[in-house]
């Protein structure tokens, strides 16, 4: 792992000399990591093996649910709920005391595809992607396919009948929200890039545009992404986590060996990246956080 400074102020984020920490290794591809700030632990999902794990410093590794239904990205509500996207339950779940309940897992009558990534606003509303990646059965068979699109939805609170907001990605993977939440950010992964989008008073989007492209060296492509506090975008790309400022210019690169699938800031202070890496979760220290 190494950190590759392109302009000045990724110093002011991270220390050049930060060093990855391996938490954890041995899983089958390692996801959606999300940090419970009550708790104070990290929940991670491994798509293949079809388990959530849970981690904390104190105790290390343990399943939190299994089966997982394939679950992939994970957020944490306001009430400190989580909330999942499964892949083969083909939803978005949330878990309240102990038991998981569907949020929503049709689209004007048809079945989703598979729930890929989401986050919350602040009034409760969900905002996920539907990318097809939970179609294909580890037998080669395909799920049927009821959306004849991939698209990127905004769940009002309370209501089990999604929006959709725009329906023309390749594969919308990754998303993220400015602090003020005017700002919308998605990625499409077969595409390398990130859109941008305003956020309209009534949740709908508005002025899209290319954001930036990660085409490079590497292992990896555009998936997870995340903001800090200064509304700089981390984004999971061709060889590992690429930084931009709110303008779209890219400040650095944090480079590792493996394919980084999604990133999530945690740790008492939020200033630490966890990194969901293939068969690995790590860790660095940023200056920056959540």
């Amino acid at each position: 792992m190494s950190i590759e400074i392109i302009h000045p102020t990724m110093a002011d984020l991270i220390d050049p000399s930060a060093q990855l920490d391996r938490i954890g290794d041995g899983f089958k591809f390692t996801e959606g990591p999300v940090w419970h700030k009550e708790q104070q632990c990290l929940y991670f999902s491994d798509i293949p093996a079809n388990i959530l794990y849970k981690w904390t410093e104190q105790d290390g590794f343990s399943a939190h649910r299994e089966p997982s239904q394939n679950t992939n990205g994970l957020t944490i509500n306001a009430k400190g709920q989580l909330i999942s996207c499964e892949h083969s339950g083909r939803r978005v779940s949330i878990e309240i005391d102990g038991s998981v309940e569907t949020l929503t897992s049709t689209y004007q009558g048809k079945r989703l595809n598979s729930p890929n990534d989401v986050i919350v606003c602040q009034n409760g509303d969900l905002i996920f992607t539907d990318p097809p990646y939970g179609l294909p059965k580890k037998d080669g068979v395909m799920l049927e396919q009821e959306i004849d699109f991939f698209g990127v939805y905004r769940l009002p609170a309370g209501s089990s009948e999604p929006v959709l907001l725009i329906d023309d990605f390749e594969r919308p993977n990754g998303l993220a929200i400015s602090a003020d939440e005017k700002t919308l950010y998605v990625d499409d992964t077969a595409r390398k890039h990130i859109r941008a989008f305003n956020v309209e008073p009534d949740g709908s989007i508005s002025n899209g545009r290319i954001f930036a492209e990660l085409i490079g060296e590497g292992k990896g492509a555009p998936d997870g992404m995340k903001l800090d506090r200064h509304d700089n975008v981390f984004c999971t790309g061709a060889g590992g986590v690429w930084v931009f400022n709110a303008n779209g210019d890219v400040l650095g690169k944090i480079h590792t060996d493996n394919t980084t699938a999604n990133i999530g800031w945690g740790g008492e202070d939020m200033q630490t990246l966890f990194l969901t890496a293939s068969t690995e979760v790590y860790r660095v220290q940023c200056k920056t956080g959540a």
